[in-house]
């Protein structure tokens, strides 16, 4: 059956988009078939009136961790006690399995119908996608990464990243996760916040050059990107002389770094949303250290300025929530966009079109995603206000599409704490 979708006003997701009325959208298996001034109506169809409401396409997350869920606290306990109980048994798997599978919806009911994960718990989020994929259960496009890797002591090793300490290793882990038919390969270049041990030295380097290299070489022999965790200029730097695709996080660049990477063609991840509640709440909300307060702050300051290099350079920027991280959930992808146009300088529709069709070109699925046109997925996210004048908006969707299969009105159940105290600092 064909579903019309009429009197709406299009956000087509395109970098110039300007809002456009009196057009009929039809979408039948899934895509969208047609966008035309009208449409007549025969044989099985369905027609939905959104009552001029905005119609874009589906938001796109660039940095998921799907195993955690953004508690509002950065004592989040011993994560490598609780990875190693949660594969433990048949039984474990399968309950870690559909706890990613509740925090994957979180995201599609918010309206965001892509997520790129980067960094997870053994084969989990592969497994998820090809339960999608398979129509088994209903859940955002994924692109999976499953464990990310890193070296001894380095970022989240035991957790969501297995270690790997020699080029051989490095190799020999890509191949491991290229066998579990992975999309992307993750890596820890530097160090985080939250395990930094010097007060002004967040994102220390632990991850060798050659450990980079190896890992970028045998992942492109392969066939697959790389991204990489990274929070200070040399990582960055690090990451751009030795084959990264995409830098997350980030930190500032000089003209040698930034010229790299243009040349490889490489991305840089905007993240906003985990390193502002841990800079600018109280410590008594975060219950953290002054010591990560203030790298909180080091790390806010240079995403944002690392940001701005990007652009000014013409290296493409994306954007990603972090999600997992402490006050970071799978449902506010919208506060992403609002940090990213108030604290980079950027325009709402330069924000709103990173947010789907420049992040689908990063990911290389733009020919699928990301924008509203006739023979894409008709993955669309619907608001009752215009989220170029204001994206809390987005904060409770009308309706979302996924592929043609209509999420009307959706309800999440949201943490009030991190949801007031996340407000407070709105900019």
């Amino acid at each position: 059956m064909k579903t019309v979708y009429r009197n709406f006003i299009m956000l087509d997701g395109t970098e110039n988009m300007t809002p456009v009325n009196n057009k009929v959208l039809v979408v039948d298996e899934g895509k969208i078939c047609s966008i035309a001034d009208k449409f007549i109506v025969g044989g099985e169809t369905r027609v939905i009136d959104l009552g001029g409401r905005y119609l874009m396409p589906g938001l796109i997350n660039l940095h998921v961790h799907l195993p955690a869920g953004g508690k509002p606290s950065a004592t989040s306990g011993n994560t490598k006690a609780l990875v190693k109980l949660v594969t433990s048994s048949a039984v474990t798997r399968k309950i870690g399995i559909e706890m990613c599978k509740g925090y994957a919806m979180q995201e599609l009911l918010s309206g965001v119908t892509t997520v790129r994960t980067v960094g997870g718990v053994a084969d989990f989020d592969t497994r998820l996608r090809d339960m999608i994929n398979s129509g088994k259960t209903d859940g955002p496009r994924i692109l999976a990464s499953n464990n990310a890797i890193g070296p001894k002591d380095g970022h989240m090793v035991g957790s969501v990243a297995v270690e790997a300490n020699t080029e051989e290793e490095c190799r020999e882990e890509v191949r491991r996760l290229s066998e579990q038919s992975v999309d992307l390969i993750k890596i820890m270049i530097t160090g985080g916040v939250l395990d930094a041990t010097v007060m002004g030295e967040p994102g220390v380097l632990k991850m060798a050059p050659e450990l980079v290299k190896a890992c970028c070489d045998e992942a492109h022999k392969l066939g697959f990107k790389v991204a990489a965790h990274v929070e200070s200029a040399e990582g960055v730097r690090v990451a751009a002389e030795n084959g990264v695709d995409t830098v997350e996080h980030g930190a500032p660049m000089d003209e040698h770094t930034a010229e790299c990477l243009k040349q490889h063609g490489s991305a840089y991840i905007c993240t906003i949303s985990p390193a502002l509640p841990l800079a600018k709440f109280s410590r008594d909300a975060t219950r953290v250290s002054e010591m990560v307060q203030y790298n909180s702050n080091v790390v806010f300051e240079g995403i944002i300025e690392g940001t701005k290099n990007a652009i000014e350079h013409g290296i493409p920027v994306g954007l990603g929530t972090d999600t997992g991280c402490p006050f970071v959930t799978h449902y506010n992808m919208w506060r992403e966009l609002v940090y990213f146009q108030k604290y980079v300088g950027v325009s709402p529709e330069f924000a709103l079109y990173t947010a789907t069709l420049g992040n689908a070109k990063i990911a290389g699925i733009d020919e699928v995603t990301g924008s509203i046109k006739e023979g894409k997925s008709a993955d669309i996210l619907v608001t009752d206000k215009n989220p170029l004048e204001d994206f809390e908006t987005i904060r409770n969707p009308y309706c979302v599409i996924m592929k043609g299969k209509m999420f009307n009105k959706p309800k999440i159940k949201k943490n009030k704490l991190g949801e007031d105290l996340l407000d407070s600092a709105m900019p």
